[in-house]
């Protein structure tokens, strides 16, 4: 009897496919690149200048606003960043220096509230149960309104920033038959103040915007008759960027005329 053949087995054996098929080594990678694009721009922002770099930080700690307001959302460079949240604060010590140092102004710098905010920087001018910036029921300044108006006329007709003003009352209807109301007392001292401080030293179109709230913007909500809900307030805003004429604002602002 012929000798049985072995059978013939074959192994055949499964390779993997080649390393570059895998999706490891692309989060590994992925994780590289990261790493490095975060060095550049540390890198970066070291050998940046110091208005760059308050913008930066400025940006990641309020993103929803402030990035556009101090600069940071300017294409290029960078240069175009003027006015920062710290210069704001550099102006609202000034100004409280400057209404300090004023013997006529003593009696009513107690009722002025100077705030850096979102906008810009605030100066509110608060009414007491007693006049002091504009006489009750109108919008004819006090002497007192004047003198410190012309102060702040002065110091912020140097800036190369625009103002908004504001007229705001409180929720005491205004009587009168000819249906003068608070809509309109608010929007006539506000625009009043704009006169005055156009006429004592602020830039040509300097004041952007002039605004009457009546009561619909009250100071203290719960106490919607308290006088201090009555106020006039000049809003100087961030600078978003550099003017062709800024350089020009650092001329000596024009002689204050006596407003009438």
């Amino acid at each position: 009897m012929p000798e049985s053949v072995p059978p013939i087995i074959i192994i055949k054996k499964k390779r993997g496919h080649a390393g570059h098929h895998g999706g490891a080594w692309k989060v590994a990678y992925a994780d590289f690149v990261t790493a490095m694009m975060a060095l550049f721009i540390v890198l970066w922002l070291m050998n940046s200048n110091q208005k760059i770099k308050e913008a930066v930080a400025g940006y990641f700690k309020d993103p929803k606003g402030y990035g556009q307001q101090s600069g940071s959302g300017q294409a290029g460079s960078g240069e175009g960043v003027a006015v920062g949240r710290d210069d704001m604060h550099q102006l609202q010590q000034k100004l409280a220096n400057a209404i300090q140092g004023i013997p006529e102004l003593q009696g009513v710098r107690d009722n002025v509230k100077i705030t850096v905010t979102g906008e810009g920087l605030r100066v509110e001018l608060l009414e007491a149960a007693q006049e002091m910036f504009f006489t009750t029921g109108s919008a004819r300044p006090t002497t007192g309104g004047e003198e410190l108006l012309g102060l702040l006329a002065r110091e912020l007709g140097r800036l190369p920033n625009e103002l908004a003003i504001e007229g705001h009352t409180d929720s005491r209807p205004y009587a009168s038959p000819s249906g003068y109301s608070n809509w309109e007392l608010s929007a006539d001292r506000a625009n009043a103040a704009r006169r005055l401080m156009e006429a004592s030293g602020l830039r040509s179109r300097q004041v952007s915007q002039v605004r009457g709230f009546a009561d619909r913007s009250l100071r203290d909500q719960s106490k919607p008759e308290d006088p201090s809900n009555r106020r006039v307030t000049v809003i100087v805003r961030y600078q978003r960027r550099e003017e062709p004429g800024a350089a020009a604002t650092t001329a000596p602002p024009p002689a204050a005329a006596k407003h009438p």
